[in-house]
C-alpha cells in the first residue's frame, strides 16, 4: 500500500477491465516517471474522448457526431446489418474487409445471472430499425459462449416472424488449432458447419 494520490491512482488504474492490482502499479509508476508533456496528452486525450464521444443513435456504436462514420458511408449495403455485442466487435468485422453492410450494436448480451433481460440491450432498437429500413438479412454476430448464444437464440426466435433471413456466424475449430484440444462445443460446431470440399 502506497500513501494518498499514488495509491489512488493505482486504485483507479486497477479497475479498467484486464488490469489487476500489479499492473495498476506497474502503469502508475510508469506515469509517475514519464515525461510531464506525455501526462499532460493522455490526460487531454480523455478528457476530450468523454466530452467528444458518443453513442450514434442509428446503431450504437461509438460516434463523434450523431450517426457514426459507417452510417455515414452511403457506399455501405442497407439490405444487411450485421448484429454485434460491443463496439469492438464492429472494429474485430471491419478488419476482416469481408462485410459490407450496416451494423446494430447491442451494448451487451442476455444474462440473467447479471440481471440482463432483452430491456436492457438496445433490442427494441433493433426491431424498431427492422421495421422502417431495407434490410433482407440480419447477420447475428454475437459472441459464441452461453450469454452470446442465449442473445442469438432469442433474436432469432424474435425476427422469425418478420420475414427476414437470419443468419448466425460459422463457428468451429481455429486455423492452426489441433483437434486434441478443441472442446466438445467447438468440435461439434465445426461438424454441423462443414462443407463440400470443392475439386
Amino acid at each position: 500500500m502506497y500513501e494518498g494520490v499514488v495509491q489512488d491512482l493505482i486504485d483507479e488504474l486497477g479497475k479498467l477491465p484486464g488490469v489487476g492490482p500489479k499492473s495498476a502499479q506497474r502503469i502508475a509508476f510508469h506515469l509517475l516517471q514519464a515525461d510531464p508533456a506525455d501526462v499532460t496528452r493522455l490526460t487531454e486525450v480523455l478528457t476530450t474522448v468523454r466530452e467528444k464521444v458518443r453513442f450514434c443513435e442509428r446503431c450504437f456504436n461509438v460516434a463523434e457526431d450523431t450517426l457514426c462514420r459507417i452510417c455515414q458511408d452511403p457506399r455501405r449495403d442497407d439490405t444487411l446489418i450485421c448484429v454485434v455485442e460491443e463496439p469492438k466487435d464492429v472494429v474485430a468485422v471491419e478488419r476482416t474487409r469481408e462485410f459490407r453492410g450496416r451494423y446494430h450494436v447491442l451494448g451487451g448480451a442476455i444474462s440473467p445471472i447479471d440481471g440482463i433481460g432483452p430491456d436492457e440491450l438496445k433490442i427494441t432498437e433493433l426491431v424498431r430499425r427492422l421495421g422502417v429500413e431495407p434490410v433482407e438479412e440480419v447477420i447475428l454476430a454475437t459472441n459464441p459462449n452461453l450469454n452470446g448464444e442465449a442473445t442469438a437464440t432469442y433474436l432469432s426466435r424474435l425476427m422469425r416472424t418478420m420475414g427476414l433471413r437470419v443468419t448466425r456466424l460459422a463457428s468451429g475449430l481455429p486455423v492452426g488449432g489441433d483437434l486434441e484440444y478443441a472442446d466438445e462445443v467447438t468440435l461439434g460446431r465445426a461438424f454441423e458447419g462443414r462443407r463440400v470440399v470443392d475439386a
